[in-house]
């Protein structure tokens, strides 16, 4: 621990640090591996579809959420 001391960082800095770095570490990985089955199968992942049909229900029923949007508002 006195590498850590020596940096003038405390055990629980120490953990938050370490926590941060796993789910960046997670999510790039997660991203190179998405981007190379893209290129190496040249398919759409699960995801890209599901946007893809998010995308295209928004443009197609522009009114339904504004007003979905509005009712939510006067909810609060």
């Amino acid at each position: 621990m006195s590498i850590w001391q020596d940096l003038g960082i405390n055990g629980s800095t120490a953990l938050i640090v370490l926590f941060v770095l796993y789910f960046v570490i997670k999510w790039a990985v997660k991203n190179g591996i998405i981007s190379a089955y893209k290129s190496i199968t040249r398919k759409e992942t699960a995801e890209d579809i599901e946007t893809k049909l998010i995308m295209e229900e928004m443009e197609s029923k522009p009114e339904k959420i504004k007003k979905s949007k509005s009712e939510n508002m006067e909810e609060f």
